[in-house]
């Protein structure tokens, strides 16, 4: 079969190590879960080192056939994320699968942004997946069936008033992904983007107050969003998984994902506009930043 040709056949779970990043909680998590199900060996990434070896700990005892390693790593420092990689790739030279799910979400006005911030949610959302798939292309490479899986977001596919970072953030990273899925196909490997709504998980709880905005804002910001987090976090990865098992390019999650982007196809102006402008106006007054799943 030929390099090409064997993108498309089904993605092999047992045949090495996956790299999940974000793997402490929330759609890391539960990916980490299925993935050893499903007969991968891991290497969990996460800065909540505690809570990351309980995660670890927890899918050794469901399955210890598996080797489950851990990675404690702020992403957002992007010299830990190349020594990250040179450790992976030392200890872990079989990867098969990578997933950059870890990912931090700012809420504001542009104008109320500070810069720091701005590049503090570019760092973990673009540059950190982008520079650990570059480091690890070179094994993900070695044969032919390997797949990568970027975690983009709805925010990828419309743009809110509030959103400046997080959709700079998610919309390069889905362009990225668009070029390395071209690319990657002509040596037999795939690339999934996924763009997931409203995922129920810890995000809104766990939110950190942005420097520019009030306590007062920043609360009732947090109640608004959390009432958007609705679908279920195993439910959305087990559509990932799905996803990278069959070669899907692209995964939308959730009528809040699937809505925005079919107006984003038949009214390219408008339709996303108002849409978001709807949906922004939760997110936009959270002045927070939260780290992990989303």
């Amino acid at each position: 079969m030929s390099r090409t040709g064997s993108r498309r056949s089904p993605f092999r779970f047992a045949e090495g190590t996956a790299v999940v990043t974000g793997a402490a909680g929330g759609m890391g998590e539960h990916v980490a879960r299925q993935l050893a199900e499903r007969g991968s060996d891991l290497v969990l990434v996460d800065r909540d080192g505690d809570r990351l070896e309980t995660v670890a700990g927890q899918i050794r005892a469901a399955h210890p056939g598996r080797t489950v390693t851990t990675e404690t790593v702020d992403l957002a420092d992007l010299g830990a994320v190349d020594a990250l990689a040179g450790r992976v790739l030392a200890a872990r030279p079989e990867i098969r699968l990578l997933v950059n799910n870890a990912g931090v979400a700012l809420g504001g006005d542009f104008a109320r942004l500070t810069m720091e911030e701005f590049d503090w949610v570019m760092a973990i959302n673009f540059h950190a997946p982008v520079r650990l798939t570059h480091a690890l292309l070179p094994a993900l490479t070695a044969r032919p069936g390997a797949h990568v899986v970027n975690m983009s977001s709805l925010f990828g596919l419309i743009a809110p008033p509030g959103q400046a970072a997080y959709s700079s953030s998610k919309f390069a990273l889905r362009g990225f992904s668009e070029v390395l899925r071209a690319e990657l196909a002509r040596v037999g490997a795939g690339v999934t983007t996924v763009h997931p709504g409203g995922i129920r998980t810890g995000i809104a709880s766990s939110a950190r107050v942005g420097v520019n905005m009030s306590a007062e804002e920043a609360e009732r910001g947090k109640r608004d969003f959390e009432k958007l987090l609705t679908f279920p976090a195993e439910r959305a990865a087990a559509m990932i998984v799905d996803a990278v098992e069959k070669r899907r390019p692209r995964l939308l999650i959730g009528v809040s994902a699937l809505l925005p982007d079919l107006l984003a196809r038949v009214a390219p102006v408008r339709g996303p506009a108002l849409l978001a402008s709807v949906l922004g106006s939760a997110r936009r007054r959270t002045g927070a930043t939260a780290a992990g799943a989303r």
